[in-house]
């Protein structure tokens, strides 16, 4: 019954939140043929995807005026504008099309998620109630559902541009009640001033590290299976597929959870056991043992972001959250930019296992800044 009442408070999040999920879930699930549709290697593949973080980077700068100007409907639209961009990659042909379109892509997502965090941000500032985890949860229900209907999409031969033509309709449809007001005090303050940047800084941090294992977990989970372990269309597809069911399993119970744990604690644990996934999926020889780590690593990276990201947002006023909220994504969202060019070229000269490998090592990596914000937050109350 929580779950549901929180799912009917939520409602105009929770769609974005899903709307961009089902879009970037078939395009994991397509990316061994859009990589060979466009004819990049491994290190010129994970380049362009770095390249085009560099929109994803300038929309978490301009989203606090995307926000104020649009208000109410800066969700749908900027829903739409993420869901006409992904029919243009496959259709580009060639890397440098393909990384234009990617950068339009990256900028649009970029949009959406500020606006849709900081609407949940004040949300769970007026209910009172955790509902981060829960909404992102949303995001990885449909990017799994999306991941598993692509691969048999594929399997039939369809191009991506009619998966994603049905996916831009759907979200044509859902964006009738997407509209949500901004809360008055961000529009009254569009400077954004007054938020703490020790606490922007290292839960960018946090949110980087994990965003870095999303992306290389995304983008590259289906070309592991299928060139690392000899698994087929569908079995590459099932990789992003029980990524994606796990992190929303995951986030649910982290909504279940997080009013009973302290986040950081709750965070330190999520990165431990997402490392000890990663390391898993780097050791598998078959495609169930690859599948297996990648479920353990959705399961523990999944509330990862999220919290940070809540926390970051329960430690600001209603003023300045949107901006500090951006500021945090932007420090985040880097792992976009780092992650791709890392997979590339530890894949194109050691292989896939070792370039799972070096992003388990990176979570556990990230218990150094969680520990040092837990530490930040005790101080800030004595």
């Amino acid at each position: 019954m929580s779950i549901r009442r929180d799912l009917a408070l939520s409602r105009a999040p929770a769609l974005a939140f899903a709307s961009m999920g089902v879009l970037w879930g078939s395009f994991a699930a397509f990316v061994p043929d859009l990589k060979a549709g466009i004819g990049a290697s491994d290190a010129l593949f994970g380049m362009i995807l770095s390249v085009s973080a560099i929109g994803l980077m300038s929309a978490m700068l301009v989203a606090p005026a995307f926000d104020r100007r649009l208000a109410a409907r800066a969700m749908p639209v900027g829903a739409l504008f993420l869901g006409i961009g992904f029919l243009f990659p496959g259709v580009a042909g060639v890397p440098l099309t393909f990384s234009l379109a990617m950068l339009w892509v990256a900028f649009a997502s970029g949009l959406l998620d500020i606006v849709m965090n900081a609407r949940v941000s004040e949300l769970e500032a007026t209910e009172r109630r955790s509902l981060m985890n829960l909404n992102h949860a949303m995001f990885s229900f449909a990017y799994a559902a999306s991941a598993f209907v692509t691969g048999l999409v594929r399997a039939a031969e369809w191009p991506p541009t009619v998966m994603f033509a049905g996916l831009l309709a759907l979200i044509v449809l859902a964006t009738r009640w997407m509209q949500m007001p901004v809360a008055p005090a961000e529009a009254d303050n569009p400077k954004g001033l007054g938020y703490p940047l020790g606490a922007v800084v290292l839960g960018g941090i946090v949110v980087m590290i994990a965003f870095m294992t999303e992306a290389a977990s995304e983008s590259w989970s289906a070309l592991h299976v299928e060139r690392s372990l000899g698994g087929n269309a569908m079995q590459g597809a099932l990789g992003p597929t029980m990524l994606g069911l796990t992190m929303g399993i995951g986030r649910l119970t982290g909504q279940l959870i997080s009013e009973r744990i302290d986040n950081a604690v709750l965070i330190g644990l999520a990165a431990i056991l997402s490392s000890c996934g990663a390391f898993l999926a780097a050791a598998a020889a078959t495609p169930v043992q690859a599948y297996i780590g990648f479920g353990i690593l959705g399961l523990g990276v999944s509330v990862i972001a999220p919290t940070a990201l809540a926390m970051v947002g329960q430690s600001v006023g209603p003023g300045p959250r949107t901006h500090a909220i951006s500021r945090t994504a932007v420090i985040g969202f880097s792992g976009f930019f780092l992650g791709p060019p890392m997979m590339g070229l530890l894949s194109e000269f050691a292989g896939l296992s070792v370039a799972f490998m070096v992003v388990g090592g990176l979570l556990i990596v990230s218990l150094i800044p969680i520990a040092l914000l837990k530490g930040l937050r005790r101080n800030a109350r004595v």
